[in-house]
């Protein structure tokens, strides 16, 4: 996920992320106790007690709020890190513009930002990225009434194509000519689809997935392309904190070597596909 902004129509969506920073219920929270701010391996932490992460909602299955609590397969990673830690996952909602530039790991407000987010070169430049923990596609999800049947169907009918802003989707769309309807959370995209503002979408597969799990999506709705661009989600931590990304990095292969790993990608995205267990420790920038 992202980029700037550019000449792009900005459809106006609801969306649960703020423009200031939220503090919300994880799946495993801590309350605010004292004791220190260092951790298991010599972590230091930006609150005792709690590995705060940054996240940007809702983004399902990877985080979203239900009932109450945020859930999914990024959060249920984290928490392995900071039961491994000793201390409990704190998450906090924020813009989603601000994971490029790694501000609020900067300003020490977040430990982790964990969001679906791909490892990109560009990224690098201001955050470190863990080891990558998803290999990802983009799909594109079409109204099954609109005679769209590939992406190129959507260029040759003149299909208005939606994406989610600062997104490597909305790269990908805007790399292949197209001007999408950039909309403010996965939520607002979907949401496009049933309005009408869009007859079509370019946003990752695994969010598709999710989807399409419920019956009114998947009579509606179907994927009529999946492109692979070659994107790996990672983990990003303030630059220069090399414990942290290696808490995490532990956390992940232990993760993938003890079978956990296998039982949360089916609990929140879906049947299990052994190759997404080892991604390249390399991955390409999209």
């Amino acid at each position: 996920m992202n980029t700037l902004l550019g000449r792009r129509t900005r459809a106006l969506a609801a969306t649960t992320a703020t423009a200031g920073l939220m503090l919300v219920v994880a799946g495993c929270t801590s309350t605010d106790g004292g004791g220190s701010k260092t951790a298991a391996g010599g972590v230091e932490l930006a609150k005792a007690g709690k590995l705060t992460t940054c996240t940007h909602l809702p983004y399902p299955p990877f985080q979203s709020e239900v009932d109450g609590k945020v859930q999914g397969f990024d959060v249920s990673l984290i928490d392995l890190v900071a039961k491994d830690l000793g201390v409990q996952q704190a998450i906090r909602d924020t813009p989603f513009e601000n994971f490029k530039t790694g501000a609020f790991l900067n300003s020490g407000e977040c430990d982790v930002a964990a969001a679906g987010m791909t490892i990109t070169e560009e990224r690098k430049k201001n955050v470190d990225f863990s080891d990558p923990y998803f290999d990802a596609t983009q799909a594109v999800l079409v109204d099954k009434k609109s005679g769209v049947n590939s992406l190129a169907d959507v260029k040759a009918k003149k299909v208005k194509l939606g994406a989610q802003a600062q997104t490597t989707g909305e790269d990908y769309a805007n790399s292949k000519g197209f001007d999408p309807v950039s909309f403010e959370s996965s939520d607002a995209v979907l949401n496009g689809l049933r309005t009408g503002q869009v007859k079509a979408v370019v946003i990752d597969y695994p969010v598709v997935q999710g989807w399409l799990k419920d019956k009114a999506n998947a009579d509606a709705y179907k994927v009529v392309d999946n492109l692979k661009t070659g994107e790996q989600y990672g983990f990003t931590v303030k630059k220069g904190n090399s414990k942290l990304v290696a808490a995490i990095n532990k956390a992940i292969a232990d993760a993938k070597a003890d079978g956990t790993y296998k039982k949360l990608y089916e609990k929140w995205i879906g049947p299990y596909d052994p190759s997404v267990a080892a991604p390249s420790a390399s991955p390409s920038a999209s």
